[in-house]
């Protein structure tokens, strides 16, 4: 793993997952209470032995780069070549920004053949999964490859927005449609497709040859699903490597969390008893920027009707958090957020340093760093109420709200003599 390099592909304006990316990249948006997405990635790359590793930003950069700063950059040693570094656009081949996922490897050539790899692995840093890439790299070796793609048996109706590959008896990629309406189904399996993961291994010297004859190409997107890889199948060996889970569950685990619904339904599926994504797994540890704050603290267990109990159920509660008084059940709490005395918070997710008020009610919403729910406010309970005080509520029913900007949210306040318990 000494000749590999990962190059990830973190510069994705993420616009689905508005307003959660109106800040921050999509891969910096925070997953799981104490992680970010790209996380997920780059532990991937560790355990996987890979430690030569770029990350290619671009669209509202800053609190990747401070996270990827905080979290990834101390550990490794810069003498033996180990890194991580952040590498915005540089402009250096045309003025514009990246035009595809293939556009923005070739306009970082320059930085990437400087550190003279034999293989280079082009990830996705926004999705949530754990995958060992070393036995990606073998299998592309083995099978003297030109190009080895990640593949995900899936559901046919979920493939229209992927890639979809066909495939020989050995896995050789004879076909490939990008976001079919009709995906093409596995022969044998006709409820099943392959997807692309957006997961590549390319022997270097191939890579930079077809990088450069892509940006020739007038008439390409230069992206790799829509542009490189169907022009090369049939020149190239190109094979597929089905996904093999680290996540050691019976039903493989990715997910791409792009867009609210998705997002909402991946991080409630950790509180449950036994979720799909195992966080705990020490053989597969998920790395990330840990703040030095206190461990979470539940106070007030008082008896009686009308008492004050701080505790929280089926719940993830991160690190110096309070739960003053309150409840809190199914729910992610992210670092620093105070739940205080009489408020319930139900099937929600809580981002950094949110302070929730006395007598407050909270169910089904996202709500991110820094906002202040005043004392008997009620979210998550009437969509059209929510939507009008600017909040947005997908069609399922989950509200989000944005981070805190330094503006007052209004919010329609019952009294607490009307919530409190009589």
């Amino acid at each position: 793993m000494n000749d590999v390099l990962a190059v990830v592909l973190a510069g994705g304006k993420g616009t689905r997952l508005e307003p959660l990316t109106r800040d921050r990249a999509k891969p910096a948006v925070p997953f799981g209470g104490a992680y970010r997405i790209i996380d997920f990635t780059l532990s991937n790359c560790i355990n996987s032995d890979i430690r030569k590793i770029l990350v290619l930003t671009q669209y509202k950069a800053m609190s990747l780069d401070r996270h990827v700063s905080l979290g990834w950059r101390g550990f490794l040693c810069r003498e033996l070549r180990e890194f991580v570094d952040l590498v915005p656009p540089q402009q250096r081949i045309d003025e514009h920004w990246y035009q595809g996922t293939a556009d923005a490897v070739y306009q970082n050539i320059y930085t990437i053949e400087k550190e003279q790899p034999t293989y280079v692995v082009i990830l996705a840093g926004d999705h949530i999964y754990k995958m060992d890439y070393a036995k990606l790299v073998q299998t592309h070796v083995d099978s003297r490859a030109d190009v080895t793609v990640g593949a995900l048996r899936e559901k046919r109706h979920r493939c229209t927005e992927f890639g979809v590959m066909q495939v020989d008896p050995h896995y050789r990629i004879i076909g490939f449609q990008e976001k079919p309406a009709d995906p093409k189904p596995i022969p044998g399996d006709p409820d099943y497709a392959l997807a692309s993961m957006g997961v590549y291994v390319f022997t270097a010297r191939f890579l930079f040859e077809h990088l450069c004859l892509d940006a020739t190409q007038r008439k390409s997107t230069h992206d790799f699903g829509r542009d490189m890889i169907p022009s090369i199948i049939d020149s190239a060996w190109v094979f597929a490597y089905p996904f093999m889970d680290e996540n050691r569950k019976r039903e493989a685990y990715w997910r791409d969390v792009g867009t609210i619904d998705a997002y909402y339904e991946a991080n409630m599926d950790l509180v449950a008893v036994d979720p799909l994504l195992n966080l705990y797994d020490q053989r597969w540890p998920i790395r990330t920027y840990m703040p030095n704050l206190p461990p979470p603290k539940f106070v007030f267990a008082e008896e009686g009707e009308g008492a004050r109990r701080g505790d929280a159920v089926d719940s993830i509660v991160c690190v110096g958090s309070i739960v003053s008084g309150g409840r809190v059940e199914r729910s992610v709490l992210g670092a620093r957020v105070r739940i205080n005395s009489y408020a319930h918070v139900e099937g929600s997710i809580l981002f950094d340093r949110v302070d929730v008020g006395r007598y407050a009610k909270i169910r089904r919403a996202i709500i991110d760093k820094d906002v202040c729910i005043p004392a008997g406010a009620e979210i998550g309970y009437d969509p059209e109420l929510d939507r009008a005080r600017g909040f947005t509520v997908t069609s399922s029913g989950i509200t989000v709200i944005a981070k805190n900007d330094g503006t007052e949210h209004q919010f329609h306040v019952t009294s607490r003599e009307q919530l409190a318990t009589p």
